[in-house]
């Protein structure tokens, strides 16, 4: 099966001074349902680039959890991790999914700031546009437009942007978490296939 390099969240454990990646196995699980085999990305920041170096990646998924440096986050390096994952993309021309704060980074990346609102965090809530259907949501910190070169697929009520798709690069942002459906919601696995189409 093809590799994606899936990018882990920082669990921070002071009482054995130790900073651990980790991830969800619902990731693994969902990818494997689309067909892929997962392949977890250290927090090394630049260096993984050099980690991936070499293997048939096939594309790239900037999964959720922790919060963003620029909104008060602590963990520097998953962003630095993931800003080379997506370089490595630019370069590589891979495709890549960003799922909630992997979208907010997507976003971030370009120049928006992002915006706290309330009624997102542990609700579920109906989205419009291009993708209307009801989708389960757990962040706090919203999409309020999206970058230029980047076209809106879905919003929430409030205006805020829930998914969006790069106009000429294979890169889509989403802000709700298919991995924790269960059972997995036919509308994203369709999505989700779409987008991995034809990856290398």
């Amino acid at each position: 099966m093809k590799l994606i390099a899936v990018s882990q969240r920082v669990d921070i454990l002071p009482e054995r001074s130790e900073r651990r990646d980790a991830l969800d196995r619902r990731y693994a699980l969902l990818l494997a349902e689309l067909g892929f085999d997962i392949l977890p990305v250290p927090n090394v920041g630049p260096r993984a680039a050099q980690v991936l170096a070499g293997l048939p990646v096939a594309g790239i998924l900037l999964s959720g959890g922790n919060d963003l440096v620029a909104v008060g986050g602590d963990a520097p390096e998953r962003d630095a991790t993931e800003t080379a994952l997506l370089d490595l993309a630019g370069e590589r021309s891979l495709p890549v999914l960003g799922i909630c704060r992997g979208m907010q980074l997507m976003a971030a990346r370009e120049g928006i700031a992002l915006q706290a609102r309330d009624g997102h965090a542990g609700s579920r809530h109906a989205l419009a546009g291009d993708i209307g259907r009801e989708v389960n949501s757990f962040h706090r910190w919203c999409v309020p437009e999206a970058p230029p070169q980047w076209q809106v697929l879905a919003r929430a009520g409030d205006g805020s942007v829930e998914a969006m798709r790069h106009l000429t690069r294979p890169w889509l942002g989403i802000m709700w978490h298919p991995e924790r459906e269960a059972p997995f919601a036919a509308a994203d696995l369709e999505l989700l296939r779409r987008h991995w189409e034809g990856a290398a």
